[in-house]
């Protein structure tokens, strides 16, 4: 007994649909068991939250300060950044790419900040700074100067 080659058609079809629809059912199920698991994890006790750190290859040694008293939440407000080589000098019209992020949220910040500024003597203006809650959050800074690129971390519990 031959089927219709529409009825054919029509199975071939909804078996794809469904077989679709469970691949996207088990992705989705993956994916939240990764956030909830992040959003569960406990903040690593080891955590430094120097606001003078090295450099990941030891380059750089960079400090920030904030234009507040305390890094605030839901505020944008700026940074200087200060940056030197391992020796002390101040690193002069260096380029710095900005990031940051949450890592038990699982999401970056609410904002792009940048270097707006070279103030000189190290110092770079940092504006454009937001986070949007308290919590375990990371600062990357990408530095690039003469040739070389590098990268620092700050970790900041923010109330």
């Amino acid at each position: 007994m031959k089927f219709p080659t529409s009825k054919s058609k029509l199975v071939r079809i909804l078996s794809g649909a469904i077989g679709a629809l469970l691949v996207a059912v088990a992705v989705y199920f993956v994916a939240m068991n990764g956030i909830v698991a992040r959003a569960n994890s406990e903040v690593p006790s080891d955590l430094d939250y120097s606001t003078t750190r090295v450099s990941d290859n030891d380059l750089f040694r960079v400090s920030y300060v904030s234009s507040q008293d305390i890094v605030p939440v839901n505020q944008m407000h700026q940074w200087i950044l200060h940056v030197e080589t391992g020796d002390g000098q101040p690193v002069e019209n260096a380029v710095i790419a900005v990031d940051g992020d949450m890592p038990q949220h699982g999401h970056g910040l609410p904002t792009h900040p940048e270097v707006t500024e070279y103030l000189g003597n190290g110092d770079y203006l940092v504006e454009g700074m937001k986070f949007q809650m308290g919590g375990w959050w990371v600062m990357d800074f990408t530095i690039t100067s003469k040739g070389q690129t590098d990268a620092v971390h700050f970790n900041m519990m923010l109330d």
